[in-house]
């Protein structure tokens, strides 16, 4: 027993692992270091506001590609047992992409968007199967705990390499034995740094995480068309997932505010004039609040559910949205960044817990295949509101505000949600699942 205990341990902490290598991307190169260096070297050329608005919009043709592709490339995995041949594909034309934004000098706009496009693409598609591995890796009642671990080493990793690129950008003469002494090239580095930090933490995911057993199907000669046929399945029985469906809605609204807070907020930092280093900085503070906090929202969840703890955050997150309006000062950023280190962790940790406790384990890729299409699709329309507003008002003040909408409406549409009944029908499907696969070996 104490064997098998600690080889799950060591498949958990496996898992988790992956958070701490891939967070790198999401604050190195979506959040800190790529959108002011876009806005200021690549795009130098441009207005600021039509810098900002190409900005969101690549934001959301690259995501707009992976909630297409999710529910599909999910369906394929769950038929084929490939959820980590598919995530290991994904991570490749991520690593790969991610790397090559180092050759990105000023006035190369359009190169830089085409290679965060193919990152992006890529990072969101491993992160289908990355999730979907979750109901696979933690049991049933520690579901939450091991979900925000996995957000609370994303923190921690992510902010480590963080610091390191932003100490190399603020004081570039430290690392003159380096032979880099200019801010530009320090940027460049940390673009090339997040795809080795990518690669090497990647490594105990793919060596100590098993592929999960496939139920036996009835054989389909060909996995895409199987794939396809296992999607119409779901899309036709969708009402027997009425509580998932419910909380995939309020999940797409809410995430629609946050997640344009995250991508945006440095760009539009630096529209208002708030310097590089502040900017990076801030996003330093948010990582380095946001490794307690997720674990403490594991802790509140054990407390009041998960349902509630969200409830919390998505105040939380309003007010921040009020209080962006007036930002003018780096000091109000160094807040309001503080303030979303309180709750990001939490919210997306326990969001993606509850909808895999809610998810049979059989259609895993599948089912996190729906809940990134209502995450990248909230990654469409926010970035494309707020590209709007900058467009139409010569300022992103208003956009932020507008944000409040999709933290009101959300919650409100998961206090709709039985998460209970929710979880009762997930585990009714596996139990089919296994009989079936039961019935086939004897």
């Amino acid at each position: 027993m104490a064997t098998e205990e600690a080889q799950h341990r060591r498949t958990v902490n496996a898992w988790c692992m992956y958070d701490w290598a891939n967070s790198a991307f999401a604050t190195t190169i979506m959040a800190a270091m790529l959108p002011p260096y876009f806005s200021g070297v690549a795009a130098a050329s441009l207005a600021k506001d039509r810098a900002t608005s190409i900005w969101g919009l690549s934001i959301a043709f690259a995501t707009l590609l992976v909630a297409v592709l999710g529910p599909i490339l999910g369906a394929i995995a769950d038929q084929t047992g490939s959820k980590k041949r598919f995530m290991r594909a994904f991570l490749t034309v991520a690593v790969i992409f991610t790397g090559l934004l180092f050759f990105i000098q000023e006035g190369d706009w359009l190169m830089a968007i085409i290679f965060y496009i193919l990152a992006s693409v890529g990072n969101a598609g491993a992160n289908v199967f990355y999730d979907s591995l979750l109901p696979h890796v933690a049991k049933p009642e520690e579901i939450d705990q091991v979900s925000t671990k996995g957000f609370a080493l994303g923190y921690l990793g992510g902010g480590i390499l963080l610091a390191i690129n932003l100490l190399w950008y603020l004081k570039p003469e430290w690392f003159g034995w380096m032979g880099i002494t200019d801010k530009n090239m320090a940027v460049r580095v940390s673009f090339l740094s997040v795809a080795v930090w990518w690669v090497i933490f990647s490594i105990p995911l793919f060596r100590y995480v098993r592929e999960p057993r496939t139920a036996l199907r009835e054989k389909v000669g060909n996995p895409v068309r199987a794939g396809f046929t296992q999607l119409k399945e779901t899309l036709r029985n969708i009402r027997q997932y009425k509580e998932l469906a419910k909380f995939l809605l309020a999940f797409w609204l809410y995430a629609d505010g946050i997640g344009t807070i995250i991508k945006m907020a440095t760009i539009y930092g630096a529209e208002i004039g708030i310097g590089s280093g502040d900017l990076a900085g801030a996003l330093l503070l948010t990582q380095v609040v946001g490794v307690p906090f997720s674990f403490l929202f594991g802790w509140m969840a054990k407390r009041i559910g998960a349902k509630r703890s969200i409830y919390i955050a998505l105040i939380i997150y309003t007010l921040i949205s009020i209080a962006g309006y007036f930002m003018s000062q780096a000091w109000h950023f160094w807040v309001l960044a503080g303030a979303v280190g309180l709750v990001q962790g939490g919210s997306q940790a326990l969001s993606r817990s509850l909808f895999g406790s809610m998810s049979p384990k059989a259609r895993s890729a599948e089912f996190f295949g729906f809940y990134d299409i209502s995450s990248k699709f909230a990654g469409v329309f926010g970035p494309l509101l707020f590209s709007a507003v900058a467009l139409i008002f010569r300022t992103s003040r208003i956009g932020i505000v507008s944000l409040v909408i999709f933290f009101v409406v959300g919650a409100w549409i998961l206090s709709r949600v039985d998460e209970k009944a929710g979880i009762a029908v997930a585990q009714a499907e596996d139990e089919r699942e296994l009989a079936k696969q039961t019935a086939a070996l004897q």
